[in-house]
C-alpha cells in the first residue's frame, strides 16, 4: 500500500520523448506508451505526432516523435532502468549513437527536479541536458506544457523556442 502523504511515496509528474525511425514508427511509440503504462505509470497527456529528418545524418528515416506526461511512484533510476527495457523489448539494439531505432525514451523532466548522478557505465542528467536544441521535445512539450519552465536554466519553454529559430521549426511536420 502507498502511503499518499509521504513525501518521497508521492507520485511525480515526469515528461518523456518517445521516437522511432525504424518499421511502424506510430505502432512503436504506442506499444512504447502501452508498455510504460503497464509498469504502473499512468499516462496524464500524450502530444501529437510529429515527424523530423534524421540527424545527424539525413540520409536515415525520419524519426516520428511525441511528448508524454506521466505520473509515477518510480525513482528516476528505477524508472530509467524501466524505459531501457521497454526499449529493447520494442528491438532496440545498442548500435552506434544516433542509429536507427525502433524505440528511443528519453527522461526530459522528472517532477521539475535537476538531477545528475553517475553509477557504474551509466549517468542520469534530468533534465536531458539537450532538450532545448531539439525541436522534436520542444514543440510536442509545448502542446501539452504550455507553462512548462526548464528547471536548470529557468526559461520558459516559449523562449527555448524562440531560441532555435524559426528554420528549425519548420523543419519539423506534424503528422
Amino acid at each position: 500500500m502507498i502511503k499518499q502523504d509521504i513525501s518521497e511515496n508521492q507520485a511525480r509528474h515526469v515528461l518523456l520523448a518517445i521516437g522511432s525511425n525504424i518499421g511502424n514508427r506510430k505502432l512503436n511509440i504506442e506499444n512504447a506508451k502501452f508498455l510504460i503504462s503497464k509498469n504502473n505509470n499512468k499516462i496524464i497527456k500524450s502530444s501529437s505526432y510529429y515527424e523530423t529528418e534524421s540527424w545527424p545524418n539525413k540520409k536515415f528515416p525520419n524519426y516520428v516523435n511525441v511528448v508524454i506526461k506521466i505520473q509515477t511512484y518510480l525513482k528516476p533510476v528505477l524508472l530509467l532502468q524501466k524505459l531501457k527495457l521497454i526499449e529493447i523489448k520494442l528491438g532496440r539494439k545498442n548500435n552506434f549513437k544516433n542509429y536507427p531505432r525502433t524505440c528511443d525514451i528519453d527522461i526530459i523532466d522528472y517532477d521539475n527536479q535537476i538531477i545528475n548522478l553517475n553509477w557504474s557505465a551509466n549517468s542520469l542528467e534530468i533534465p536531458h541536458p539537450r532538450l532545448q536544441y531539439r525541436n522534436f521535445v520542444l514543440l510536442p512539450l509545448f502542446e501539452i506544457s504550455k507553462n512548462w519552465k526548464h528547471p536548470k536554466l529557468n526559461l520558459k519553454i516559449t523562449d527555448l523556442l524562440d531560441k532555435i529559430g524559426i528554420n528549425n521549426l519548420r523543419s519539423i511536420k506534424l503528422i
